[in-house]
């Protein structure tokens, strides 16, 4: 049998545009096979922007060559199946899939060993349809019944193809349990990595509370910055930007500050001085409250999804139950009455999560199940040959 330093790996990333959650995992899962070669439907990064992927070649299909690709390769994601169906991983032995959309789609054989590194089932196609079609105002008309039909014949692709998938990673329970859900499959958890490290633990806070995100509706920035306007004795500072950034600006009342795009260090900053940050998204996963705890800074957060796994409840931080400005007003004032958080209990809830327990933990789950899958590879070749 070989060895796994011997073996070809291949990675399948959904599509290389930008540095975020998941190209922070698919660093990481590089860092630990350096040699393996890059697989994605397209490549758009900057040539200052590659270093999280060694500046390798990435291998990409022909939505990269597509009309307008570079800023619109979502709009051909009825294509997608077909382009990822098109990579010939032949030559590999193990294929790591990097999936949140079509990834996990690429054809293996037998002998060859299919992992994935699911962020999540692709929300828009199952359980997130509805919202997604009316927040794309695409709930009603000709078009609306056309992207129906079309998200309906990804989801039978999309479950078909969970059967190429040897094994699913799932980055939280709330994702296991929506791979289960989708695909009737089993899934081990690995938590993704966040650089823990980036954050230093402050035990000085101030009197504002703080959040950061890009603003986009599902982020629900909109309700924060409500909530804190009906509390005008609460300071609360916002960073971020995007397309909802002046409907947001709307509604912020005196006591609201919007710092729009702010540097690393900048965020760090007000992430170690704020009394505690809130968080008002249903995420997979979320790593930005992991962040913040990182800096021994409270989380007052939606208790749904991901956040229900990195936070504790009234040890590192306040949930609250929906996704409305009365509930986050009640949550704020339920977590002023606690008076104080330990620094340091918030602080090493935190380290639960880093880049080191991520790699340790990845690499162990792929050696193990390369041997197990390579032993019945190797076994059933030696039977049949003992039966000629």
């Amino acid at each position: 049998m070989k060895h796994l330093s011997d073996m070809k790996v291949a990675f399948v990333h959904d599509w290389l545009t930008v540095y975020a959650g998941a190209e922070r995992v698919l660093e990481a899962m590089l860092d630990l096979y350096p040699n393996a070669d890059m697989f994605a439907l397209c490549d758009f990064l900057d040539e200052d922007n590659r270093a999280f992927i060694k500046n390798k070649k990435v291998h990409t299909s022909f939505i990269q060559n597509l009309p307008y690709a570079k800023t619109k390769y979502r709009n051909y994601l009825s294509l997608m199946p077909l382009a990822i169906e098109q990579f010939d991983l032949s030559k590999y032995d193990l294929i790591i899939s990097s999936s949140h959309a079509v990834s996990k789609g690429v054809i293996t054989g037998p002998d060859q060993l299919h992992i994935c590194m699911c962020y999540s089932p692709m929300r828009y196609a199952w359980d997130l349809t509805h919202q997604y079609l009316n927040e794309s105002n695409l709930h009603k008309g000709l078009k609306n019944w056309i992207v129906r039909y079309m998200l309906h014949r990804l989801r039978l692709w999309d479950h078909r193809t969970s059967c190429g998938v040897d094994n699913f990673i799932a980055i939280s329970d709330f994702i296991a349990r929506r791979i289960h859900k989708t695909y009737g499959r089993e899934s081990t958890i690995i938590y993704p990595p966040v650089d823990t490290n980036a954050f230093k633990l402050s035990f000085e806070k101030e009197d504002f509370y703080l959040t950061a995100s890009r603003m986009v509706p599902y982020k629900k920035i909109d309700l924060i910055v409500e909530a804190f306007s009906n509390m005008p004795d609460k300071k609360l500072i916002v960073i971020g930007e995007g397309p909802d950034f002046n409907k947001i600006e709307a509604k912020a009342g005196a006591n609201v500050t919007l710092l729009g795009y702010q540097p690393f260090n900048v965020l760090k900053d007000h992430m170690q001085r704020a009394k505690a940050f809130v968080f008002a998204a249903e995420e997979d996963f979320g790593i930005i409250p992991i962040e913040a705890q990182a800096c021994g800074t409270p989380v007052i957060a939606y208790g749904k999804g991901g956040a229900l796994e990195t936070i504790i409840a009234d040890k590192t931080g306040v949930f609250f139950y929906s996704q409305d400005k009365d509930a986050i007003i009640q949550a704020v004032q339920k977590f002023e009455g606690f008076g104080s958080f330990d620094c340091n209990t918030i602080h090493n809830n935190a380290l639960r999560f880093s880049a080191e327990r991520f790699k340790t933990e990845f690499k162990d789950f792929v050696e193990k199940t390369m041997n197990t899958h390579y032993s019945k590879v190797n076994y059933k070749k030696e039977n049949q040959l003992e039966k000629i």
